[in-house]
């Protein structure tokens, strides 16, 4: 592969070495031009540091009960209020930031570990099983709207919060084999891989060193959507009892707890619904940057 060639291949790489620059140095400064995407890493950061430190930093374990507490608005003692059983919300809140951060981890690995394998081989080879076997499958599960086609599958599968991932991640995976799929089949005719072909290039070399990486742009971009969208759809799963099962905390089971006490105690729901709200907001804005900052067409400003 040619120099020349790989740096048209790669036009924001290649202006980046022009001037000595590095080229993730060049992704984090025009990703910390755009201050709102800088603010949704910063909540998905405060997010992700939550669950990592969540037994450091609640004030009470997540199923610790006092009932005298029952129902409490929020206080010096309980910062959230309290539930019909005691419960501390401040800490059921902070335990389910992990279970937040976990379904956006699970949920679209699955969807990766299927969409980027069947994505290359489908967009590389093409023919009768892409055509007429793949696509068809993907156009069908892409009938359904995300969250019934969700649904269906985890309440074929059973509740629980790995079988609700499972669910989610097949979900999201023709998503993930489209967009990989149309890279592979734009990235596939260009020059450096007619080269590499040319040169008895094996075809797994030239999928994994050539075509993967200069398809990587759209599908860290989708990633980091599918994440927030993985966090709705577990609060989702959890709120209609096929996700996680009590008494572990997540934000759509509490609010499942909370609807049948809206009047009399409404910080029950408005608190884990802060919470999913700020964390599909974050990804989303995350999202947002990530694109603008790997698209060669917007340049340096």
């Amino acid at each position: 592969m040619s120099t020349s060639t790989a740096q048209e291949a790669r036009p924001e790489l290649s202006k980046a070495r022009v001037r000595g620059d590095h080229p993730i140095r060049s992704f984090l400064r025009r990703f910390s031009r755009n201050r709102l995407a800088v603010f949704g890493a910063v909540v998905i950061g405060l997010m992700i540091l939550i669950a990592l430190l969540a037994p450091l930093i609640a004030p009470y374990g997540p199923n610790a009960q006092d009932y005298e507490a029952s129902l409490q608005n929020e206080s010096f003692r309980h910062p959230m209020g309290a539930d019909l059983s005691g419960r501390d919300q401040l800490s059921r809140i902070i335990y389910g930031a992990r279970i937040s951060v976990q379904a956006s981890l699970y949920a679209v690995g699955i969807a990766l570990l299927i969409g980027v394998p069947v994505g290359l081989l489908t967009g590389y080879y093409r023919g009768f099983w892409d055509e007429w076997v793949v696509m068809r499958i993907v156009d069908t599960l892409q009938a359904f709207p995300f969250l019934i086609l969700a649904l269906a599958l985890a309440a074929t599968l059973g509740g629980g919060f790995g079988k609700a991932m499972i669910a989610i991640g097949i979900g999201f995976s023709p998503g993930f084999i489209r967009i990989v799929r149309a890279q592979v089949m734009t990235v596939s005719g260009q020059e450096f891989v007619q080269a590499a072909k040319s040169t008895g290039v094996k075809d797994f070399r030239i999928l994994t060193r050539h075509i993967l990486p200069n398809s990587m742009a759209p599908l860290l971009v989708q990633t980091t959507l599918a994440m927030g969208s993985a966090i709705l759809a577990e609060a989702a799963l959890s709120f209609l009892g096929l996700g996680v099962q009590p008494p572990t905390p997540s934000w759509g089971k509490m609010l499942a707890e909370s609807k049948d006490y809206l009047n009399v105690a409404p910080h029950l729901a408005y608190w884990p619904g802060l919470g999913i709200f700020l964390a599909v907001l974050g990804f989303n804005l995350m999202g947002d940057g990530v694109r603008e900052a790997l698209d060669p067409r917007i340049g340096h400003r």
